[in-house]
């Protein structure tokens, strides 16, 4: 897969790199940008075949919240074939090898995952990336990998972990450090098979009664707020994990965008003044997108394939960053350099970790010329 196929035109400074399920961990886990979930029971393998959205790379299938309890014996039954119409499909040529998406599932808990582990197949899995472990805590968290580590060596693969986390003991102030200082222990056991670290937005706001609007992002709601930053404190120091953002709820994006002009200024001048850009909700997520990166999540969960190519388009890099980036990580021996632009001072030391972050971003989601690229990149109807 490669990102921003949706729009094959848009040239580049620095292009994104392909990737599958066998790219490096330390490239592939910034690769996943937009992850969609939908119900387990979808027949999604049709729309991987004819490539019906060019924009998507990952993809997840859920048997916990998009899935009734009663249909889970015919979602597992439904993901086990769609890998293996894939893998079918890679094999006999009809499918580009490049043109498959991340495959992850969702599981609703040990015994379910233990159910599906055992019908999976060394065939499926090649079409398989990993897990991702709902309502992950201290004391579930070295069972699910346990088992995980298990199918790596009963198939000779890889799959990797994703924990979800979104339990009410890190929502509770009282809990949350002791809680989240365990699970951190749990990653750094198994920090090979950890691709990437979820969070629950919409489950820390249910533990408060609150839901934010379509004019508000989870940071004005000041409780989610805590949760994320606690999170990121915690397993986001020294890029030892790389944090998704939480799923935007809202949605109302028509596939024909028609701009009377492109913005002539930049695009966080428009959304964080909130200026109209494209309509109510698409500008929320892309205003949540900015906070996500301001904050240091990469990538989002997503719930509508509308939303992927926004979110994807915002995750690439400004040619400045690059630049400074690339000027940080050359610069062997400390100290302070102009930044790009005569604007800004590099500080070599403090600012390592920052550039090694928009370096991988950068092969992930390719180098824009300028904020004004942004809009470009996404500002066309999909194919």
């Amino acid at each position: 897969m490669r990102h921003h196929q949706y729009n094959p035109d848009f040239k580049f400074v620095v292009n994104p790199e392909s990737f599958d399920k066998y790219t490096d961990r330390e490239i592939l886990q910034y690769c996943l940008g937009a992850t969609m979930y939908m119900p387990g029971t979808k027949d999604f393998a049709p729309k991987i075949l004819a490539g019906a959205y060019p924009g998507l790379t990952t993809v997840v299938f859920c048997f916990e919240d998009a899935c009734p309890e009663e249909q889970v014996p015919a979602a597992e039954e439904n993901v086990h074939h769609l890998l293996d119409t894939i893998t079918n499909a890679v094999e006999d040529g009809t499918l580009p090898a490049d043109r498959v998406p991340l495959i992850f599932i969702r599981i609703r808990n040990l015994a379910q995952l233990k159910h599906f582990g055992e019908k999976l197949t060394k065939h499926q899995v090649q079409s398989l990336c990993g897990i991702n472990f709902p309502k992950f805590n201290a004391e579930n968290g070295y069972e699910y990998f346990v088992y995980l580590q298990d199918l790596n060596e009963r198939f000779d693969e890889i799959l990797y972990g994703m924990p979800i986390i979104e339990d009410p003991e890190v929502a509770y102030k009282e809990t949350r450090t002791q809680e989240l200082i365990g699970i951190k222990k749990i990653l750094d056991k198994y920090h090979d098979l950890v691709l990437q670290v979820r969070v629950g937005g919409t489950d820390f706001s249910s533990v408060f009664g609150v839901r934010r609007g379509v004019d508000y992002s989870l940071y004005d709601i000041m409780t989610v707020r805590e949760c994320l930053s606690d999170i990121i404190n915690v397993c986001g120091r020294n890029n030892e994990y790389v944090i998704s953002g939480p799923v935007w709820e809202y949605f109302r994006a028509p596939k024909d965008l028609m701009f009377e002009e492109l913005p002539k200024h930049g695009l966080e001048d428009y959304l964080i003044r909130r200026q109209p850009l494209v309509n109510n909700e698409i500008d929320g997520l892309l205003r949540e997108v900015i906070l996500d990166k301001a904050n240091g999540f990469v990538g989002r969960t997503v719930i509508h394939p509308t939303h992927v190519k926004f979110v994807n388009a915002l995750m690439a890099v400004t040619n400045e960053e690059y630049s400074d980036a690339c000027m940080i990580l050359n610069h062997r021996h400390g100290g302070v350099v102009k930044g790009t632009g005569s604007n800004k001072m590099n500080e070599v030391s403090p600012h390592t970790n920052w550039a090694k972050k928009i370096y991988n971003r950068a092969r992930a989601f390719g180098v824009i010329e300028n904020e004004g690229a942004y809009v470009k990149l996404f500002a066309v109807n999909e194919q």
